[in-house]
């Protein structure tokens, strides 16, 4: 939130930036309009930033699945292998949109004791990315078959 120019002033006008992580097959309107009767308030205008690219979820394909569960089976005995959606935007949202599936496969472990994901200081454990790295070269061998 933007507002005034000084702390122990009335604003004038104020700004704010809603940072919007939307599941497939929401639409930008629908996201805009809920945000507005959420506001509930017809002298706040909302407008949209960004133009929004989505296409449909990705299907969970039990080919794919096996796949990645061989690999993960030789790297990580009794880890189980579970589609998720992200929680985050990837490349992956412009190839959905071209209605093209697409599917991200991390494979590195992170401490949840010491999770800095986009901060300054964003690190994982050298340990975790050269497993991850093995994991992933596995992957790709896997797949081109």
């Amino acid at each position: 939130v933007d507002a005034g120019n000084s702390v122990n002033a009335l604003p004038q006008s104020a700004k704010a930036t809603v940072n919007c992580r939307l599941l497939p097959g929401v639409t930008e309107d629908e996201a805009k309009n809920r945000i507005v009767q959420i506001l509930g308030d017809t002298g706040i205008h909302v407008s949209v930033r960004m133009v929004l690219k989505s296409g449909p979820a990705s299907p969970v394909n039990g080919e794919i699945i096996d796949k990645v569960e061989q690999v993960t089976k030789r790297f990580w005995p009794g880890i189980p292998v579970l589609p998720v959606m992200g929680v985050g935007a990837s490349d992956g949202k412009y190839l959905r949109a071209a209605g093209m599936p697409t599917y991200g496969i991390s494979g590195i472990f992170l401490d949840v004791d010491d999770f800095r994901m986009h901060a300054r200081d964003e690190r994982i454990r050298a340990e975790d990315f050269y497993e991850g790295l093995e994991y992933n070269y596995e992957i790709i061998k896997t797949f081109s078959k």
